[in-house]
Parts: structure tokens; C-alpha cells; sequence
């Protein structure tokens, strides 16, 4: 796990202090070492989070015919890559040096045999080639900004703003989607002149142009499977198994995010069964408030598993200290209020371990937001993925601020309508597409790596989905409950989980904690970036009466207005979120 970032030029060498910028913007993302490499128009530059190969693993790793290769991300299947490479010797042990001969041997087409996270950049120096590749489900991020002298790229696109490459404009296309989704959707950022690479992209860029662009696809072709509902388990049960221990490849100490809920279940009896000296669980809590707190159930199954369980509350005091240096972690926006939590369990999982697993990728894979039962109506009782915005009915927008914001969720939708797939596995696809790379994804990688923590989602690996996707709907989502294979894998691999209890939806109290502040819409309200969009008066109305039904809007207001001051404005938080909104800019 690591920060990557590169430069190439149309003819001239790269900028030596861009580079310098570039790697000091990442710092974060990799602590333990720093590598370069510069040849002809191209520069590499590495910050290294080890994990695996502590010593032998530095980047760039060169195959000595000329290719380099820096990566972010971990490929899992490493070891049996190398078993296939008769004759090839290896200079490290590292698992990115895989992919590298790979590319040798077959092109950008390498990325087909890797099972793993990862944004790579590889520099064939006899072509004069640069190629970067992410993986199908994007959970590891790679940005790319074309300007007139060439292109850059980094895993961060506030690393492209802090080198001078890019000036950081807002694009209103995508402000609309975030306020009224809470993430943005496609290719296309916040900021002007920087956008995401596609997941499993693979681009090529020839003298400072990109000249050629695929995509491996997430999700496999074909219809529904069906054997048996006994052999079906067994083989989710091989498939699990497989899948988790690949993703413990690791030469550090490791753990588990734990909420209690299915797919975090899941995880912990995989572990538990493949860790005999135990688990080691993180799990959040909000203490004194009226949302469902998790730890008590999370305690119960840790002690059933023999897990070690760390309790980490995270109260009031806790969301006003901590929500600007959250903001400023996220640099590509998702106003989803986990972020909050997640940031504070990374940060106490710091303290013991340096990677943990987590079960983000089960809802979208095996079939358990609500809004999939929607999905499976026949029409007309069919709904719509996202009927309604966050702002809808409030009129404290300025006029044309979110028009048009359905459009990217629409072209998804018709992008994902491929022959033969049911409307439930359309839905799952939309949200693979967008909803899971550009919110969920994103906030995971930037609330871990800002605390030097690799994230894992085992969920989210291709043998997984080729089994998932293709199960049958009423395997997914069967008597009103989703997930329903899962639930069924679950009541015999760990019974005490309650699989079949209804499904609670993960909340954090940001309404609760708000409402108790009303003097705090006057600050949000006098805010540059706010000040832009809304009508002052009617936000500090609005945070005055915030509610449940008005809550998430105060929170995106909130959220917006530190994250603006610290990517568009500049400015670096030094303190909590009052002292940070009264100080003027």
C-alpha cells in the first residue's frame, strides 16, 4: 500500500521540484520509504507503506529490459503468479514485481491475471511508453490531469493541486451530484481538469497524450447458476475461505473492522477459523445517543470466536475535533458521515496493526440494500434507484445549482442494462459502477491511509463476484431480506450472529450532535464556498430547525464548507470544527 504519483512531458524532461511536490503530498500515504525514477520525459515517484517484503520490496522495482513499475495496492495472488513464471527470476519478493514481467510478456492485457487491489504505473522506457492500470472494482484510486506541456497522475488529485499542475476550479456538474447524492458519479471530479481512472482502466499515454484506453469489467458475463442449495454453500464456503485467506497475505500484524452486522460476521468467522491464536476486532460505538450502537452484539460474537476486541467510542466531543482533518483527508468528496468513525477506528487500529479487513463489497455483490427489493418489482410498481436528492423541497439552494444531477446515475444505469441481466443485477451493477468506487471505496482508502492503515475487502475479488453475481435473485434477496445466501452460510458458521434478524442500516448521530449547536449555522452560512450556493439566511433557518428529516443536509452543508476552505481556499485546518469556521480566510 502506498502514494504513487508521475509526470510525463510531450518531449522534455520532467520537473524535478513538481515531482518533489508530488511525493511530498503523499507522505501520509506511505511513511516507511521513498523511491524515484526518472528517465527520458517520464518521473516515478513512490511513498511505501510495507507490508509485504519489508526490506527487498523498495519501488521502483526494474526488470532490467528497460520497464519500471511503482505501485498502490496489494496483488493477492503473487505467489502462484511467480510458481507460473518458469525460469523467471525475481529481484524482490515483493508482489508488485509480478505484474511488471507480466506486462513484458503480455502487454496492457497484464491486468487479467492479477487478484488484487492496486493503481500501477509502469514506464516501458523502449517504447517510450507510460501505461497505468486500476483494478475492476476501483478500490485503490488513481487520478489523472492532461495539461498542455504533458500529463500527471497520483492516487490523490490534491497531490496534482499541491505540485501546481492543476488550479483547483470547482466543476458544478459534479458539486450538484454531491450535494444531493453525497458522492459523484463516472470519471469525472469535483475539480476542474482532473478525472478518476475509470475502474479496471488501463490507459496508455504516448509523448504526454493518453493514445489508448480499455476496461476490464468487475462483474462476469452470463446468467444465473443454480446446483443445489447444499452444494451452492459449500462452494461459497470455498470461495470465502479462499478469498479472506489470500487477503491475510501480509509480513505485519493484521485485524478486522467488526460492526456485528452480516457481512463484518462473515469476515470474523472466516478469520476466526483461519487465525487459531485469535482475531483481533475493532468496532465503533456512539455513546449516549439514540442511534443503534453495534458493540454489544460485536462483543458477544468476538467472544464466541475467541476474537480480542477493541471498543472505540466516538461521541460528540470526538465529531466536532475530528470532522476538519476528515474533510481535508477527503480530497475527492463523499459526504458520507461513516467517514467519521471509520477515521477514528483506523487511527486506534494504528496503534497495534498496520492492514485490516473489513466487509465493504458484500450488500453490492450478494444482493442487501433495501433499494434492490424496489428494484425486483415488476413494472409499474418498479422504483427508481435514487428517486429524490437531499436537497429536494428545501429551497436553501441558490436557482440551477443541482439541475441535472441524475444525469451521470442515468448513463450508468443504461451502461449497466446489459442483455440478459435481471433488473436486480442491473441495480447491483449501478452500484458497482459508482456508488461502491466513488463513496464507499474512496472514503475507506483516504480515513485509512491518513492514518497509515492498508485497507482489505475480501468481498471484493473476482472469484467472489464470478460466484456472486451469478447466483439466482431469489438467492440474493428472498422473503423481503437480502443477502440471503450469506444469511444462510452464516446460521451454521456462526449461528450467534442472528443472520436472519431484519437488517439494521448503519448510522452515525451527525442530526443529534447538530441540532444541539443551532448557533452553528451562522458559521456555515458566512463560509466562501457555502455563501456560492445557498442563501445565507435560509441555512442558518435550516440549521436552526435541523431535524431528522433535515439532518443530512445540515451535514452536507457542514461537511462542504470545511472541505471547500481546505481544497479550494487552501486552507490547512489547525484546530476543531468552530475555531475553523470563525477564522477568517
Amino acid at each position: 500500500m502506498c502514494g504513487i504519483a508521475g509526470m510525463m512531458s510531450a518531449n522534455a524532461g520532467p520537473d524535478e521540484k513538481v515531482l518533489d511536490r508530488l511525493a511530498d503530498a503523499l507522505s501520509h500515504r506511505g511513511p516507511d520509504g521513498r523511491g524515484r525514477h526518472v528517465h527520458g520525459n517520464v518521473g516515478l515517484v513512490q511513498n511505501r507503506l510495507s507490508i509485504i517484503d519489508l526490506e527487498g520490496g523498495k519501488q521502483p522495482i526494474l526488470d532490467g529490459e528497460g520497464n519500471a513499475i511503482i505501485a498502490n495496492g496489494e496483488v493477492y495472488n503473487y505467489l502462484e503468479l511467480k510458481s507460473d513464471m518458469e525460469g523467471q527470476s525475481f529481484a524482490t519478493g515483493s508482489d508488485c514485481e509480478p505484474p511488471l514481467h507480466l506486462y513484458r510478456h503480455q502487454g496492457v492485457a497484464f491486468t487479467r491475471s492479477l487478484r488484487g487491489m492496486y493503481a500501477i504505473a509502469i514506464h516501458d522506457t523502449k517504447a517510450e511508453k507510460l501505461v497505468l492500470a486500476r483494478d475492476p472494482f476501483g478500490i485503490k484510486p488513481l487520478y489523472l490531469a492532461e495539461t498542455g506541456p504533458g500529463l500527471a497522475f497520483a492516487s490523490e488529485p490534491q497531490a496534482l493541486i499541491a505540485a501546481g499542475t492543476i488550479t483547483p476550479e470547482i466543476e458544478r456538474g459534479a458539486l450538484a451530484e454531491l450535494l444531493q447524492m453525497q458522492f459523484t458519479t463516472g470519471t469525472r471530479t469535483i475539480f476542474k481538469g482532473i478525472r478518476r481512472l475509470a475502474p479496471g482502466e488501463t490507459v496508455v499515454a504516448e509523448a504526454g497524450c493518453v493514445t489508448d484506453s480499455r476496461r476490464l469489467p468487475a462483474l462476469p458475463s452470463g446468467g444465473a447458476e443454480f446446483a443445489g442449495i447444499d452444494a451452492l454453500l459449500d462452494e461459497l464456503d470455498d470461495v470465502l475461505t479462499e478469498s479472506v485467506e489470500l487477503h491475510q497475505r501480509s509480513d505485519v500484524p493484521y485485524g478486522m473492522f467488526l460492526s456485528g452486522g452480516i457481512d463484518s460476521s462473515v469476515v470474523l468467522a472466516l478469520m476466526a477459523r483461519l487465525n487459531p491464536k485469535g482475531v483481533l476486532a475493532f468496532t465503533a460505538g456512539f455513546p449516549g445517543t439514540r442511534v443503534h450502537d453495534e458493540r454489544a452484539h460485536a462483543r458477544e460474537l468476538a467472544r464466541i470466536t475467541g476474537a480480542r476486541h477493541v471498543e472505540v467510542e466516538f461521541g460528540e466531543a470526538d465529531f466536532w475535533e475530528l470532522l476538519p482533518q476528515v474533510a481535508a483527508a477527503m480530497d475527492d468528496p463523499a459526504a458520507d458521515y461513516a467517514c467519521l468513525p471509520t477515521f477514528k477506528l483506523a487511527r486506534e487500529a494504528r496503534k497495534e496493526v498496520k492492514v485490516i479487513l473489513s466487509g465493504e463489497g458484500g450488500d453490492e455483490l450478494f444482493g442487501g440494500y433495501g433499494r434492490y427489493r424496489h428494484a425486483m418489482r415488476p413494472w409499474p410498481l418498479t422504483k427508481a434507484m435514487r428517486r429524490s436528492g437531499t436537497f429536494d423541497g428545501l429551497d436553501v439552494l441558490r436557482d440551477g445549482i443541482t439541475s441535472h444531477w441524475r444525469h451521470g446515475m442515468k448513463l450508468a444505469e443504461r451502461a449497466e442494462a446489459v442483455h440478459g441481466r435481471s433488473r436486480l443485477q442491473v441495480a447491483q451493477a449501478v452500484d458497482c459502477a459508482d456508488w461502491l468506487p466513488n463513496d464507499l471505496l474512496t472514503k475507506a482508502d483516504r480515513c485509512l491511509m491518513a492514518n497509515g492503515i492498508e485497507g482489505r475487502v475480501p468481498f471484493l475479488d473476482p472469484v467472489v463476484a464470478a460466484f456472486a453475481f451469478r447466483l439466482p435473485d431469489h438467492l440474493k434477496v428472498k422473503k423481503g431480506l437480502g443477502k440471503w445466501v450469506l444469511r444462510r452460510w452464516l446460521e451454521t458458521a456462526l449461528p450467534a450472529s442472528r443472520p436472519f434478524d431484519k437488517k439494521r442500516g448503519f448510522t452515525v448521530p451527525v442530526s443529534e450532535w447538530i441540532a444541539r449547536r443551532p448557533e452553528l449555522g451562522a458559521l456555515v452560512a458566512a463560509q466562501p464556498g457555502i455563501e456560492e450556493i445557498c442563501h445565507p439566511g435560509r441555512v442558518k433557518r435550516l440549521f436552526k430547525d435541523c431535524s431528522r428529516e433535515t439532518g443530512f443536509a445540515c451535514w452536507t452543508l457542514l461537511f462542504y464548507a470545511l472541505w471547500h476552505r481546505r481544497h479550494i481556499l487552501g486552507r490547512v485546518p489547525v484546530g476543531d470544527c468552530f475555531s475553523e469556521l470563525a477564522e477568517q480566510i
